[in-house]
């Protein structure tokens, strides 16, 4: 059986920087509910993406859910969201009793379409909040966005979930709206085995969010509960690895590109191959290096020839409209997000990956055009 190639694993630090955080968790005995690592997580991580306060949470599902709670999102509420995105960013406006409403791509992004937003904010004026996704480290075109949402006085909330380490306009993605959302979930670009990441400048919604996600337990002597609460909040040891995660975040995001180039320089004279699109005013983390066939070689010819050798890949996400679940709710678009699920792909984007292990991808890929 030949070795795995992966999609995307998690990568520990060769230099044993997660070791080190998750050992002073256990000398100290703060193995669980918190500690030193997830203050010191929040941190530092909202010094590196540039936002005021963060709240380390048990997931980026979590940290969705609990911005549309501060954000005031409730029963029969609409809320606009980009519907080329994985359900996690939709999951929660269902747990809040709210609307979706789904939002077409646009293609120079891959992302929420400003000009279809804008045809969304007519049809539906009392929209409650938007959320705009940077999928597969690609950023969305987040000045129309931005401006749109302040016209419409709508609160932004930006999924992040694939995008730490992107910037648009040499600001960190995530860090525009009032509220970004990050995942260190097992395939990210750093993980912490599973978590989450809320941010926002707003000191006081993230305060709440933390009351919130720790089963909103009042200052009393006593356990003493006036609102809702949740098991949402990161344990000691997960903040632990993601501390050691963050020091080398650079270092993926490096690799990253490279394997995405490698990708471009070797496949992209390939006829009816399209990648990703890349903007002057973008740098990806690519997450995901992804393109799209319009040739006869399709998406599934790639997938089973490269699954024939033990290596992972998969198609684009699947527009939320589409999906068995959410087909009942409405959509506004041009259909740019169906195209690129009937024709896209997602090459396997490890950064454990060598020269060896590209070289061997790209040619199995190759080979389907001779």
């Amino acid at each position: 059986m030949k070795e795995r190639i992966f999609l995307s694993s998690p990568h520990m630090s060769d230099e044993g920087y997660e070791m080190e955080y998750i050992k002073e968790a256990f000398d100290t005995n703060w193995i669980a509910p918190l500690g030193e690592n997830v203050n010191q997580f929040e941190a530092e991580f909202a010094a590196k993406v540039g936002s005021k306060s963060a709240a380390a949470l048990s997931s980026g599902t979590a940290a969705i859910h609990l911005a549309l709670k501060a954000a005031g999102v409730g029963e029969g509420d609409v809320v606009f969201c980009q519907t080329l995105t994985f359900s996690a960013t939709a999951n929660p406006i269902i747990y809040q009793n709210a609307i979706p409403v789904f939002i077409d791509s646009d293609e120079e992004t891959w992302n929420m379409s400003p000009d279809a937003l804008g045809e969304a904010f007519k049809k539906y004026p009392q929209v409650k909040a938007v959320i705009v996704v940077h999928l597969y480290g690609l950023s969305a075109d987040m000045d129309k966005i931005v401006e749109l949402c302040k016209k419409h006085n709508v609160t932004l909330i930006e999924d992040a979930a694939e995008s730490l380490g992107t910037y648009y306009k040499g600001q960190h993605t995530g860090t525009f709206g009032d509220y970004g959302i990050f995942s260190f979930n097992g395939n990210k670009i750093i993980t912490t085995s599973g978590g989450g990441m809320l941010v926002s400048d707003n000191e006081e919604k993230i305060a709440k969010a933390r009351f919130w996600a720790t089963q909103s337990r009042d200052q009393a002597k006593h356990y003493q509960h006036s609102e809702l609460g949740f098991n949402y909040r990161m344990s000691n040891v997960v903040a632990g690895i993601g501390r050691g995660q963050l020091k080398v975040l650079d270092q993926r995001v490096k690799k990253k590109r490279y394997i995405f180039e490698y990708y471009k320089q070797e496949l992209g004279n390939l006829e009816g191959i399209k990648f990703m699109p890349s903007n002057a005013w973008n740098e990806p983390n690519y997450w995901l290096s992804s393109m799209t066939l319009t040739g006869s070689v399709r998406p599934i010819d790639i997938m089973e020839a490269l699954e024939r050798e033990n290596i992972e890949s998969r198609p684009i996400w699947k527009p939320m409209h589409m999906q068995p679940y959410f087909e009942r709710y409405d959509y506004t678009g041009k259909n740019v997000s169906e195209k690129l699920f009937e024709n896209g792909i997602c090459l396997p984007s490890d950064t454990k990956m060598t020269d060896s292990d590209l070289n061997k991808i790209t040619t199995i890929i190759k080979g389907l055009w001779k």
